[in-house]
């Protein structure tokens, strides 16, 4: 190979890859998350993450290739920097044109949906396991966005699956290596292709210019640095949310430094479980508990997810979350701009988004669980807001939930109503209800034990008495409405989901 320096930019010249034998894997099904294993399933298996990786640039037409740009990075788990070097060389080899990268690898999934969108993307790879537990005994993801900025649907990542069944070869540069940590473009030339361009970005500029054309920067600075700031306590959790918070609210919206913490991501995220809820977010909560601050918010690990505490500890509960957001929805300029096209929830989470959108007289939609199913309603123009009880909300700004842009609606809201966040939340119920929601998450569960109890459940709400019966609980009655096996036409594409178990 020659190499060559011109300016900061490296040219190195490859073969076109070496093709290696590899065997075939019966489980990479990709979910609507992607694929997500144990790290040590992805590095005690021959050439597992490999396999996976060609599977995904595959299903991109070999005609599209030299013209695609895909975006890639993750949320700072250990095996992300590994996967990325893979990725890098596997598309070269297979003559995709231009690679761009979050500095460090580092991305939050709402800006590798943002960057997809405005450069025109082919699409983009998130090494992440969410908010699941990270480190060398932990979590490891692969998961695949398409042009739009959304998780890639079904058809596509079917395709995936059906590709990684049956995958006897794939190509790869072995010895391509691209420094993450260097702002600027890398360029190798690859024989047969044109040369091949990795580009290394800022990971939270143009993120954070998305967000300065959507909400009233002006308003939030006053709220957290002028003279009658708040004071507000975000806690990055160690995941890839801490490097945007710091740019975006410390150093542009001027709060203090201390306001935010844990915001260095780290491979195991400190040893804690990256997960945004009461209870590993516990020492958001306790501190919160103490008064000193007026609003609290945790993110998860690559960024998606959010929590919102007011002073005291005031739990606004994910299903309220996105109900006042949509109650307030006008006040934020981007909705001036866009009107608001319609709501949607998932079919788990309560109510309380209904309610909004009968008084306010918009249109709402009720989806299963996958944020695939906004995203169709997003690119049809029928939606502008949407959440899940499972600690996501976004809006049509992209095609991820988005932890942190959910903080800031939240933060324009206080601007706005110069109420707490305990009276905003009382206000609103007083308004237009009250929603009870509780969730409870089983981790680590017997499969089989876990499918025989579903299937118990389902033999006692089918049966003909189950609606109309009372159960109570101290002086309170509660009668069931509905019970049903939930299933869900796409208004845009037709397709039909089913099985997902609900009783009201």
């Amino acid at each position: 190979k020659e190499i060559y320096h011109e300016w900061d930019i490296k040219k190195e010249r490859y073969s076109t890859g070496n093709l290696l034998k590899t065997k075939p894997y019966t489980d990479q099904k990709p979910g609507t998350s992607g694929l997500r294993k144990r790290v040590t399933v992805f590095q005690q298996n021959q050439h597992y993450a490999e396999n996976f990786i060609q599977s995904i640039i595959s299903v991109i037409e070999p005609a599209e290739r030299q013209a695609a740009t895909l975006v890639v990075g993750g949320d700072g788990r250990f095996f992300m920097k590994d996967a990325i070097q893979l990725i890098v060389q596997i598309a070269a080899a297979n003559g995709i044109n231009h690679l761009v990268i979050g500095q460090n690898g580092i991305m939050s999934t709402p800006a590798v949906s943002c960057v997809i969108r405005k450069i025109k993307a082919v699409g983009g790879i998130i090494l992440t396991a969410s908010h699941n537990p990270g480190g060398p005994n932990g979590d490891f993801g692969i998961k695949y966005n398409i042009s739009s900025g959304g998780p890639a649907p079904e058809g596509i990542t079917n395709k995936i699956f059906d590709i990684s069944k049956n995958l006897q070869e794939y190509l790869i540069c072995p010895e391509l290596k691209v420094d993450l940590s260097k702002i600027g473009k890398q360029t190798f030339e690859v024989d047969t292709f044109k040369p091949f361009t990795v580009e290394i970005v800022d990971s939270v500029e143009a993120y954070a210019e998305m967000l300065r054309g959507i909400f009233d920067f002006a308003a939030l600075k006053e709220l957290l640095s002028g003279p009658n700031h708040i004071n507000v306590r975000l806690d990055a959790m160690h995941g890839v949310v801490g490097p945007y918070v710091k740019k975006i609210v410390c150093e542009e919206l001027g709060s203090p430094a201390n306001s935010a913490v844990n915001c260095v991501p780290q491979e195991d995220f400190g040893g804690h479980h990256p997960d945004p809820n009461l209870t590993y977010a516990a020492d958001l909560v306790n501190t919160m508990k103490g008064g000193e601050y007026d609003f609290g918010a945790a993110f998860d690990g690559d960024g998606d997810r959010n929590m919102v505490l007011g002073k005291h500890g005031f739990f606004v509960n994910p299903s309220d979350s996105v109900a006042v957001i949509a109650a307030n929805i006008t006040g934020i300029p981007y909705f001036q701009k866009t009107g608001v096209k319609g709501l949607a929830r998932s079919m788990p989470t309560s109510g309380a988004l209904d309610n909004v959108a009968k008084a306010l007289k918009m249109q709402l939609y009720e989806t299963p669980t996958g944020w695939k199913f906004f995203g169709n309603l997003m690119d049809a123009g029928k939606l502008s807001l949407c959440g899940e009880e499972s600690f996501g909300t976004g809006s049509d700004h992209i095609r991820e939930k988005d932890g942190l842009w959910a903080v800031l609606a939240w933060l324009s809201i206080l601007a706005t109503r110069k109420q707490s966040v305990e009276e905003i939340m009382k206000d609103h119920w007083q308004k237009f209800g009250r929603n009870f929601f509780t969730r409870y998450d089983y981790e680590e569960v017997d499969s089989d034990a876990a499918n025989k109890m579903i299937k118990d459940l389902e033999t006692t709400m089918f049966d003909a008495s189950f609606v109309g019966k009372k159960f109570s609980s101290g002086d309170k009655t509660y009668e069931v409405a509905v019970a049903d096996n939930f299933a869900y036409t796409d208004p845009v594409d037709g397709s039909v989901s089913k099985n997902q178990v609900m009783n009201l």
